[in-house]
C-alpha cells in the first residue's frame, strides 16, 4: 500500500498484516511504491494488489509521466500512480482509497486502470472483501457513485470520440507532425526529424490547428492525447522521409 499519511499507513498495514493470508508492505510516495514493486520482481516474488491513497502528495512525482504528459489530467499523484503501475506492472491490480466520494476522480481512476474505489473509513472486513474481489477480476465502486461515474465515463467517451474524428481528418503527414507536437518537439526539431523545411512544418502545424479546431499547440496536444495519439519516439522510430526538402 502507498500513503503519505504515516499514522494511517502504519495502522492499516498492521491491521492487514494481522490477517493470516496477507503479506503487506507500505510506501510513502509513488516512486517508493514503484521501487518496492520492482524489487519484489527482482527477488522472484510479487504483490497482487496495490492500495493507493487518492490524495497522495505531489512530492513523489513520477518523472516519466511528468515529461510525457501521460496519465489522467488533474487527477492527482495517487491516480497518476495507478496509470504508472498499469504501465510497468500490468499484473498488479490497484484499489484507490479516498477520503470522500468524487465521481469524476473515481472515473479517472477507472480509466487509469484501477479496479476499485473505497472509502478510507470503511471497515477492515469491507476493504478485504474488495481486495479479494478484485483478485477475482471484479471492479468495486460504492453504490452511491455508480450513476455519477457512468455519467462521467459516457461523457469522456463522447469527448474522446469527437477528438478521434477530428484527428482522422488529418493527412498522414499532418498526423506525423501532430505526433511530433505531442512529443514536445518544436518547429525546427520537427523539420529536422521529418526532413522538411521549417516553413513547410509551419504550414502543416497551421493546418493541424485548423482541422482540429484549436488555436494553440497546447490545445492541439491535449486533444491529440484524448484521441489516443501516441507521441513520436525520440529515438529508434522509423520516420517516413519526404524525399526532398520543401
Amino acid at each position: 500500500m502507498v500513503d503519505d499519511h504515516r499514522i494511517f499507513a502504519e495502522s492499516l498495514a498492521a491491521a492487514l498484516a494481522a490477517e493470516p493470508d496477507v503479506d503487506v508492505s507500505a510506501a510513502g510516495s509513488a516512486p517508493a511504491a514503484l521501487r518496492c514493486l520492482d524489487r519484489a520482481v527482482a527477488e522472484g516474488r510479487r504483490f497482487d494488489v496495490l492500495l493507493v491513497d487518492a490524495d497522495l502528495g505531489g512530492t513523489g512525482t513520477l518523472p516519466a509521466q511528468r515529461e510525457s504528459g501521460s496519465g489522467p489530467p488533474s487527477a492527482g499523484e495517487g491516480i497518476a500512480l495507478v496509470a504508472g503501475v498499469r504501465a510497468a506492472h500490468s499484473g498488479v491490480r490497484t484499489v484507490v482509497l479516498a477520503e470522500r466520494d468524487d465521481p469524476r476522480r473515481a472515473a479517472l481512476a477507472l480509466q487509469a486502470g484501477a479496479s476499485g474505489w473505497v472509502a478510507k473509513d470503511c471497515s477492515l472486513s469491507r476493504l478485504l472483501a474488495v481486495v479479494r474481489g478484485v483478485l477475482r477480476e471484479e471492479t468495486h465502486l460504492p453504490p452511491a457513485l455508480l450513476t455519477g461515474v457512468l455519467r462521467e465515463l459516457t461523457a469522456a467517451r463522447k469527448h474522446r470520440t469527437d477528438s478521434e474524428r477530428l484527428v482522422e481528418s488529418l493527412t498522414p503527414r499532418e498526423h506525423e507532425v501532430l505526433r511530433c507536437m505531442v512529443a514536445g518537439l518544436g518547429r525546427k526539431e520537427v523539420a529536422a526529424r521529418l526532413f522538411l523545411s521549417p516553413h513547410t512544418v509551419r504550414t502543416h502545424m497551421q493546418n493541424v490547428l485548423g482541422k482540429l479546431g484549436v488555436h494553440s499547440t497546447l490545445a492541439a496536444v491535449a486533444l491529440a492525447r484524448r484521441a489516443g495519439v501516441r507521441p513520436a519516439e525520440l529515438a529508434g522510430d522509423v520516420v517516413e522521409r519526404s524525399g526532398q526538402l520543401a
